[in-house]
């Protein structure tokens, strides 16, 4: 394809063919949603008794080689499954959970959770700090419901995350969608946390991410999809749900490296070898992550996630993660770049605005109730019209640098397989892994709760494009996921 028409609303990838053909049950794609909640399994060689920080100084990235079957010769099998296209949902969606704590919805005033001057120092000075225990058992089970639901219920937005099988289930902009995490946001002790983290008087929500199992995981890597923000104006969350298994997923950061000066900001793929990381590259800190853990960290500090050798998860890890913004941060219209694409919605603010919005909402000191309606009676989130504009802009401006530095962060497969052309990502091997990107005019926000197209309708509101690989939609999701 030549260029990208700014018409079009979006771009998104189903890796396979069949993924139009039906299933007989829902419940073979995936563990029932009770069951997604209670399941805190991790791999069988995981080490409980693991130190859930340590460093090293190895600075070795180089991936273990694929294995296709377990030890015992039992050939692996996903936890969850992909879903097929007549799955997805549209619209706001509503678990119905009930929170914990007695809380009640948009009444109670959100919780607190006191850190030490040692844990906001660590932040400062290596760029990353470990809080454990954030969240008790109450909330993380809430969490895993919430994501249990969402999982069994997948939303329109996720759809390029999950078919490019990067991850078994991500979706930015969650809280716009699923009324169970913005009501965490609004009521958990999160932002109390973020704030004292950032030494602010105010957290906003400037984008998130729920994420679950990250297949090929992501090389080096800095955090540039944080919204319409710069750097210093937001500070980098996540919140597990799960322990991480001993040999792969848990989080690892150059220690201090927030402080570089020769990482360019529009780069994404960091190569820790190049001149200027010598004092960085050498001290890494890896976090084993346990149930109700937090991470914080700032976006500019590098950071890799292994995923598994052979990209088949048989436990979760299950993230909530994202950008916050700190008082007094003000809109930056990032149009043009790649920093747009955590951008898409149609709230008005122009650049040098204040960032005042329900697209980006405040929960400390506490949530705003105008904004919650906003959110609740579907008027926040992504618009077609937004997208085409904004999207339509960056494709104008495309460079093979940006995708190629994007597509460096992916498993070394990914790296083999395809290369770079006028910034569209191409298929260099056979023609069985060519892939079916479908371009969807989603419907109005205010599509009903929990409303599911029929076949038809679908099939009504897209056109099947047969290309090599995915290009846009899929870096909106996964370009900064780890």
């Amino acid at each position: 394809m030549a260029k990208f028409s700014v018409a079009l609303s979006l771009l998104l990838l189903v890796t396979q063919t069949t993924a139009f053909a039906p299933q007989s049950a829902k419940k073979s794609r995936i563990m029932s949603s009770i069951q997604v909640k209670l399941s805190t399994r991790v791999a069988d060689t995981a080490d409980a008794s693991a130190s859930s920080a340590t460093q090293t100084s190895s600075s070795s990235n180089a991936p273990p080689a694929p294995v296709q079957q377990a030890q015992s010769g039992i050939k692996r099998e996903r936890i969850l499954k992909e879903p097929a296209l007549w799955e997805y949902n549209f619209g706001l969606q509503d678990p119905g959970l009930t929170l914990p704590h007695g809380i009640e919805t948009r009444v109670t005033a959100p919780e607190k959770y006191q850190l030490t001057e040692a844990q906001i120092q660590t932040l400062e000075e290596d760029g990353v700090v470990h809080i454990k225990g954030v969240f008790d058992e109450e909330w993380v089970e809430y969490l895993r419901a919430a994501t249990g639901h969402q999982v069994a219920n997948p939303h329109f937005w996720a759809f390029a995350g999950t078919a490019s099988k990067l991850y078994d289930y991500i979706q930015r902009n969650i809280w716009q969608t699923n009324k169970a995490f913005a009501d965490f946001y609004y009521h958990s002790a999160m932002g109390h946390v973020l704030s004292q983290a950032g030494k602010t008087d105010e957290i906003r929500v400037s984008t998130d991410l729920l994420m679950v199992n990250p297949n090929k995981g992501f090389k080096w890597h800095q955090d540039n999809q944080n919204g319409p923000i710069t750097w210093d104006e937001g500070i980098r969350f996540w919140i597990t749900m799960d322990e991480t298994p001993a040999e792969y997923g848990a989080p690892v950061y150059l220690k201090a490296s927030h402080r570089n000066n020769v990482v360019d900001e529009a780069a994404v793929f960091v190569d820790i070898e190049q001149q200027g990381l010598e004092d960085y590259k050498d001290e890494l800190l890896e976090f084993r992550t346990m149930p109700g853990d937090m991470l914080i960290w700032h976006p500019k500090t590098i950071h890799k996630v292994d995923g598994p050798s052979d990209g088949i998860w048989t436990s979760y890890r299950r993230v909530l993660g994202g950008t916050a913004a700190k008082g007094g941060s003000l809109y930056h219209d990032k149009r043009g770049t790649g920093g747009v694409l955590s951008d898409l919605g149609r709230h008005g603010l122009e650049d040098g605005n204040k960032l005042s919005s329900p697209f980006f909402p405040i929960v400390y000191p506490s949530f705003d109730k105008s904004e919650a309606k906003a959110r609740d009676a579907g008027t926040v989130g992504r618009d077609p019209r937004d997208i085409a504009s904004k999207i339509g802009g960056l494709a104008g401006k495309a460079s093979g640098e940006k995708f190629s530095s994007f597509f460096k962060v992916l498993g070394s497969q990914a790296k083999q397989k395809h290369k770079i052309t006028k910034g569209v990502l191409a298929n260099s091997t056979n023609s069985e892994n060519n892939a079916v990107p479908i371009i969807f005019t989603p419907p109005d926000a205010n599509t009903p709760n929990n409303t599911a197209m029929s076949h038809s309708n679908k099939f009504n509101n897209c056109i099947i494009v047969f290309m090599r690989q995915a290009t846009f939609a899929a870096a909106d999701v996964v370009i900064d996921a780890a």
